[in-house]
């Protein structure tokens, strides 16, 4: 039977917290509650109710991700990157607690946050600590970059993943960046431009030198 490890148990945890964010504040949150910012600032209301929906994504994803090894044909490998796999699990966990909690915060104290410049952030923090660990990630079939060719062979996988790294890590720190910008759609593009190159690149990557090692 797999440990559970203390750090495992504090994903759980996490992962529970949102529902809990909301079952404590559902009570004083008005019957409609903001849940989509566009590009331009206008702000899309929802029942509260909906809440519960973006609440419980953290704990269905806690699932998966704690089972999803088992069922993976290379699941042996995850023993290699346990650390960084439930090092990941964390920082998603955080990051859809930070995103119900500004649901929550806006319904309760409207414009309180500057919504793209927090969304942006969280986005690019992920972005800087993925790059540090996807030169961790060992062969798998759901974490990682995953093409024919990095599936094919180990040297391609290793070298994708230590590309993909660096590219992941300067995606986020652009990102960080760009967050500050006092534009909306300029602070969007510098976000998620840097995170296509930075996972379009790798992908091409992985195939020449696949041709290459053949």
């Amino acid at each position: 039977m797999k440990k559970i490890t203390k750090r495992q148990i504090f994903v759980w945890v996490l992962a529970l917290t949102p529902l809990v964010l909301i079952a404590a504040a559902y009570s004083r949150l008005p019957d409609r509650v903001p849940m989509q910012w566009d590009f331009g600032g206008q702000v899309g209301y929802e029942p509260k109710w909906h809440l519960w929906i973006t609440a419980g994504l953290a704990p269905l994803f806690a699932v998966l991700l704690y089972f999803l090894p088992a069922l993976d044909p290379k699941k042996r490998n995850y023993s290699k990157f346990s650390g960084s796999y439930v090092g990941f699990q964390i920082v998603m966990m955080l990051f859809l607690l930070v995103m119900n909690g500004i649901c929550v915060v806006e319904a309760l104290r409207p414009n309180t946050l500057d919504i793209p410049m927090v969304v942006c952030l969280g986005v690019s923090l992920i972005m800087v600590y993925i790059g540090n660990i996807m030169p961790k990630f060992r062969m798998n079939w759901y974490c990682g970059i995953k093409t024919p060719w990095t599936l094919s062979s180990e040297t391609v996988w290793m070298r994708t993943h230590r590309l993909g790294g660096r590219l992941f890590f300067a995606a986020g720190l652009i990102g960080l960046l760009g967050s500050f910008v006092p534009n909306n759609t300029a602070r969007f593009v510098l976000v998620l431009v840097p995170i296509l190159a930075a996972a379009i690149i790798p992908a091409v990557f992985s195939y020449l030198w696949f041709r290459a090692e053949q």
